[in-house]
């Protein structure tokens, strides 16, 4: 079993691209704990399972302390959270901003501060990006703002964590077929029209599914023993001036 001893973190793990790699860890013998907003998707799953708002600085600080209770160190930190709406700027309220800022910059810092410690010499970090961080995608101003911090931060910590050998890097996706396609609040007939936006700019024309994130996070995780402070793009060429 390729994970067989491993420990490993999984924020954002009850669905979509977190759960997809909760699955291929679990499934590889490593053991796992995840959490998510609740933890109803999570049953029958053989991992420890928490609820935790990854906005909640007291709900962190929790997660450490169940982490370092149930698993002691860890090899891996995936963190997944991610929170996006569909508003042009001219549309964007402050609890917009400050809810997607929230989530998605404070809530990944704040992970990493509080877990780092508890991963292992030569373990690693992985965070989820998105295409949109480096492109200007209508709609996702607020969104591609608080990615782009993340992406700075993987660099950033990928430097301060060298000294124990902790590798940091952030993995983008573009359009991946999940339920909400990872946007919150959005009415059918709006969702319907971003998939298909999705299939027509995609140079592969087509939507890339969790699995394929899954395996571009454990490639970084365990396999790129001599990569760190990258961004490893999972977005059928979307962001990387292919020609659709």
């Amino acid at each position: 079993m390729k994970y067989l001893g491993k420990k490993a973190v999984v924020t954002g793990g009850t669905h979509g691209m977190g759960r997809a790699v909760v699955d291929k860890l679990v499934d590889g013998g490593a053991e796992v704990l995840l959490t998510g907003r609740t933890t109803e998707k999570a049953a029958g799953v053989k991992a420890h399972a928490i609820a935790s708002d990854a906005a909640n600085l007291d709900d962190i600080v929790r997660l450490e302390t169940e982490v370092r209770e149930r698993l002691g160190s860890i090899d891996l930190l995936f963190i997944n959270v991610g929170y996006a709406t569909l508003h042009e700027f001219h549309d964007v309220t402050e609890d917009d901003y400050v809810r997607t800022f929230d989530v998605n910059t404070k809530g990944a810092f704040f992970t990493a501060q509080r877990l780092a410690p508890l991963v292992e010499e030569g373990g690693a970090i992985v965070f989820t990006t998105s295409v949109a961080q480096t492109g200007g995608a209508r709609g996702m101003s607020v969104y591609s703002g608080a990615k782009a911090a993340v992406r700075s931060f993987g660099r950033s910590f990928a430097t301060e964590l060298a000294p124990r050998k902790i590798r940091v890097n952030v993995v983008s996706p573009g359009f991946i077929d999940t339920p909400s396609m990872g946007v919150t609040g959005v009415p059918q007939d709006v969702l319907d029209a971003f998939k298909h936006e999705g299939d027509e700019t995609t140079p592969l024309k087509r939507h890339g599914t969790p699995d394929e994130v899954a395996d571009a996070v454990l490639f970084l995780a365990f396999d790129a023993t001599f990569t760190t402070g990258a961004d490893l793009p999972v977005d059928g060429g979307l962001g990387q001036g292919v020609s659709a």
